[in-house]
């Protein structure tokens, strides 16, 4: 089933510099019990655009009109960005999407202990008494693999460990059961051997409540272990879509291509790495054309930087935005 539609999604923001693009022309869909991994470089629209599921953009966000997120419910279609009142908002701020950040310190209050947040929430969101709300917050800490969640229970986040602290933000997000959990960079700041612990919850946690999870990262190989299917963002446009086998075996577009070929090789750890030549430019100077065409070694000048690539059929659900992919680019002097 269909739980979330983004369609033609363009923000912008007012600023002293003038109005930026931040997301241009963005679509997908995702399924309950479904894992989209949306992947870029820092700058590419990613949270941003996580963040309008929630309506958390500040003020001068400004989105197109043609901008659609649509929030199918069991009883109920929500159209997230008519929602403007408090209690309104509260069918996206926790109630059927709940958002694990990337730094859990950033998120947690640190003078309230996480006990006291976690039960603050459940009683904003559900008709739980108090002593319920506390019973199913440390049933919710146990789950996610924290010991002595009893204990812990009364504890502040600066007490506890990166990787217990990013478990507890999990256990908060899960406990209002939302329908859909937007992950945020959730394992960055972590060694490998918690990343990989959090990641086996996260998958579990998918087939125990049928969930959605739109992943956010810029680590192709975290995406690779999690990801039913993946969209490539860079600059405010997604690039290349696809299962996640097709994004990762067989790459399409040249910035998806130039990313997998920028990650270490333990097979060939002499190898020297391939970075993608050039920087992400500023959202005040965003090119014409394709955005990538900047950066991209295919780019054909009076193509690439007059005209915007649609998204070209590659195979069943795979797809890529680039000119250099359509049967007409042979011709193209």
């Amino acid at each position: 089933m269909t739980l979330l539609t983004v369609e033609n999604l363009d923000l912008k923001f007012d600023t002293d510099e003038g109005r930026i693009t931040a997301v241009d022309n963005v679509s997908f869909e995702l399924n309950s019990g479904e894992v989209l991994g949306l992947v870029g470089e820092s700058g590419s629209g990613k949270s941003v655009t996580a963040k309008s599921l929630m309506h958390l953009n500040p003020s001068n966000a400004v989105y197109g009109s043609g901008s659609e997120i649509y929030l199918e419910l069991e009883r109920d279609v929500v159209d997230v960005l008519s929602l403007k009142s408090s209690r309104e908002l509260k069918i996206v701020r926790g109630g059927a999407i709940s958002m694990i950040f990337q730094e859990p310190m950033a998120s947690f209050a640190p003078a309230i202990t996480i006990g006291a947040q976690m039960v603050e929430q459940l009683l904003i969101h559900t008709s739980l008494s108090k002593k319920e709300a506390a019973e199913l917050s440390v049933e919710m800490l146990e789950r996610v693999g924290i010991s002595e969640a009893g204990h812990r229970f009364y504890q502040y986040a600066f007490e506890l460990s990166g990787g217990m602290r990013q478990r507890a933000m999990i256990a908060m997000a899960l406990s209002t059961k939302p329908k859909l959990l937007i992950a945020d960079e959730p394992t960055t700041a972590l060694d490998v051997t918690i990343q990989a612990q959090v990641l086996d919850l996260m998958k579990d946690l998918v087939a125990e409540f049928g969930m959605a999870i739109l992943f956010i990262t810029h680590d192709l190989s975290v995406i690779a272990q999690t990801a039913d299917r993946v969209a490539v963002m860079y600059l405010g446009r997604i690039l290349e879509t696809g299962t996640v086998r097709q994004v990762i075996q067989t790459p399409a577009h040249p910035y998806t291509q130039g990313l997998l070929n920028s990650l270490p090789k333990l097979a060939a750890l002499d190898e020297p790495l391939t970075p993608i030549a050039g920087d992400i430019p500023s959202p005040l100077e965003r090119p014409p054309g394709c955005v990538f065409h900047t950066r991209c070694p295919k780019a054909k000048p009076g193509v690439c930087d007059q005209s915007i690539p649609d998204l070209f059929p590659i195979d069943s659900g795979h797809t890529a935005a680039c000119f250099a992919l359509t049967p007409e680019w042979s011709g193209i002097n």
